[in-house]
């Protein structure tokens, strides 16, 4: 009976879940345009260790985080697909390269990665806060590491090689973020020429368990280490995954198991937290 009402539904009728779906995608897209306004966005660090030793911090990942109207901090995945092709999700980039160039100038020993979109690089404003940066102090170029996703890169790929091609010789590094995750062509490896490649955290957890992830990120590092890229795996939760993906070659880990993304720098003892210094 209930399927039969279902059929019954004139064709393009709006249902009550298609009603819900785009109020809240754009109550989604509100939160994140007035946090944008009202300057309401942080930075969430999140450590990526290298998988030999000396096994410290390889480098940090930040994340953008916006706040709500009660100051509750939301992650990127709450509102990050529903804005990233928008004007908002070009000012949300803007606005994660400049905290992260901030960053990387007041803390001159660590190593930071920011996700942008291929969209940003034709984006005037973001174009200008990187090239400010990198003019007032070439060393950050040095320190910085963009991620890029497949999905976005493949957008565009002429237009991010030629991108990649002129930062790389200011030595800013590029990361192919969510490698494995689309369809990604291996051709696009000789031209894009990445530095690194983040697998995407689908095939990584409970990989010490599942034979067909296990076979799937082998062949990913094996095409990596034909280009020679720094692979990472990310969304590493447990010891047995991470003893797993060590053994079989990755060359950082990155996921809860050491440590969750957090808005206080974890490079800062608690003392410094508190002072803000």
């Amino acid at each position: 009976m209930r399927d039969k009402k279902l059929a019954d539904l004139p064709e393009g009728a709006d249902s009550p879940l298609n009603s819900a779906v785009t109020a809240r995608d754009r109550s989604v897209v509100q939160m994140a345009t007035d946090a944008v306004r009202h300057k309401q966005c942080k930075l969430a660090y999140q450590p990526v260790m290298q998988a030999h030793p000396p096994q410290g911090v390889a480098f940090y990942e930040g994340f953008i985080r916006v706040l709500d109207e009660t100051g509750r901090v939301i992650p990127a995945r709450e509102f990050m697909p529903q804005v990233e092709n928008t004007p908002v999700g070009r000012e949300l980039d803007c606005i994660a390269l400049e905290m992260g160039l901030r960053t990387l100038v007041r803390n001159p020993g660590i190593r930071l990665s920011i996700n942008m979109s291929a969209r940003s690089i034709g984006f005037a404003r973001w174009s200008r806060v990187l090239d400010r940066f990198l003019k007032k102090d070439a060393s950050i170029g040095e320190r910085l590491i963009l991620e890029i996703s497949e999905s976005s890169a493949m957008q565009v790929p002429e237009l991010v090689v030629d991108f990649m091609d002129r930062l790389q010789e200011r030595g800013v590094a590029f990361a192919l973020d969510d490698f494995g995750a689309s369809n990604f062509s291996f051709r696009y490896f000789r031209e894009f020429l990445f530095d690194a490649a983040k697998i995407d955290g689908q095939f990584i957890r409970g990989i010490s368990e599942n034979s067909d992830n296990q076979a799937l990120v082998r062949a990913l590092i094996a095409v990596a280490r034909e280009f020679e890229i720094l692979v990472t795996a990310e969304s590493v939760e447990t010891r047995q995954d991470a003893e797993f993906l060590v053994a079989n070659g990755v060359d950082c880990l990155q996921g809860f198991l050491f440590g969750a993304p957090s808005i206080t720098p974890p490079w800062k003892t608690k003392s410094e937290a508190k002072t803000g210094s």
